[in-house]
């Protein structure tokens, strides 16, 4: 048997990626705009459907940066965040000087709960600081709960940034994540449904706000003969280069969107006769995952002893990559200091859960693996 590595999540090309880069260097737009800049956007656009216009990035966290600025966010502001993410989601909000306030998960999609999401903003309100936005993400690609989360939202006046880093192609009640919040992100790092190598894109409801992020993203230069700023700018822009390997891979996407549903559904076959383990899974049928990456949670109460950490150290030994789920960020030393609303939901996906290999270019060698070791683990 082959002991190559399993990955968790590796790129996966398609094709025509080269086609694009070359045709970059042919023409010599290999800087930080360009046609395929362009074409990348275009593409996006077309593909969530909906009247919004896409600034492609540099990175994810990049887009959350800016979405932050444009929606007024300031030092000492609040801003609230999910705090079971990557660090990503939280980090842009110290980069401006405001304060996270982490909000905890609940069960149905492993996100931000509305209910405790709600009992934090009274709990700011009555402390004199009405938070400045809001941070829901769409764990794993399964779309948090939008209808419960907007509705409250919209109640207090909240601007919502939808962290879709995770879920491009996954939808909620037939609507693509990526246009639910009042600005978006997208993520194309290496480990994505698609990648650019690096890379990210903000989704706005107005070609105002783009033009602003673009102009935030490029240094934010005045139009003037010689280089004038008058504000603070970044240089968060994607390259031609990287915007042609986009565009390679959004020929794909829904196909690797299908590939990845594949895997989970390796994985809900593998693990349904398994006691203990459940396989996280879409809570109705108003949900739609692109199953960016499949995650179970265990109890080893039911298991014989099995725990989540048991799991992940066996795997290793075979050269299989699995990740526990992310460590809530309230948990994190970098922000012990910051206030949080919950219970233990985060915590106890986080000391529970296990991220399993999902990419959409696993074979059928690398199942058999996969179920293999399952079988010997668990005893069946």
């Amino acid at each position: 048997m082959s002991n190559s590595k399993i990955w968790l999540s590796s790129p996966h090309m398609g094709g025509n990626e080269q086609k694009f880069v070359q045709e970059a260097f042919a023409s010599n737009w290999v800087a930080p705009l360009g046609p395929n800049v362009t074409g990348f956007e275009q593409d996006l656009e077309q593909y969530l459907g909906e009247n919004i216009f896409v600034g492609a990035l540099s990175s994810g966290t990049a887009a959350l940066h800016l979405a932050l600025i444009l929606l007024g966010v300031e030092r000492d502001d609040e801003v609230l965040c999910q705090s079971m993410t990557f660090s990503a989601s939280a980090n842009p909000i110290v980069y401006l000087g405001a304060k996270p306030i982490f909000i905890d998960s609940e069960l149905e999609t492993w996100n931000i709960c509305p209910t405790v999401l709600e009992e934090a903003i009274k709990n700011r309100i009555a402390n004199g600081k009405k938070p400045k936005a809001i941070i829901g993400v769409h764990l794993y690609g399964m779309p948090f709960q939008v209808d419960a989360v907007r509705a409250v939202a919209d109640k207090y006046e909240i601007p919502l940034v939808e962290d879709s880093a995770e879920a491009l192609g996954s939808t909620f009640k037939s609507k693509k994540c990526g246009t639910f919040g009042d600005i978006s992100i997208l993520s194309f790092n290496g480990n994505k449904i698609i990648t650019t190598s690096g890379g990210g894109a903000i989704v706005t409801k107005t070609l105002e706000q783009k033009n602003k992020a673009v102009f935030l993203s490029t240094q934010a230069r005045d139009n003037a003969p010689h280089y004038q700023h008058s504000e603070i700018g970044y240089n968060y822009r994607m390259s031609n280069i990287c915007a042609g390997i986009g565009r390679g891979q959004m020929e794909v996407l829904d196909k690797h969107i299908g590939l990845r549903r594949k895997m989970h559904e390796f994985y809900l076959d593998l693990f349904k006769d398994i006691p203990g383990v459940a396989v996280f899974n879409e809570p109705n049928e108003d949900y739609f995952s692109n199953h960016w990456l499949s995650c179970i949670s265990i109890d080893s109460s039911k298991t014989n002893g099995v725990t989540s950490e048991v799991m992940r150290l066996a795997f290793e030994k075979e050269n299989i990559e699995c990740r526990p789920l992310w460590k809530p960020m309230h948990l994190q030393p970098v922000f012990k200091d910051c206030l949080y609303f919950g219970n233990d939901v985060a915590e106890n996906l986080f000391t529970n859960g296990l991220c399993l290999p999902s990419g959409s270019n696993l074979t059928d060698l690398d199942r058999n693996r996969i179920s293999n070791m399952v079988k010997s683990l668990f005893g069946i």
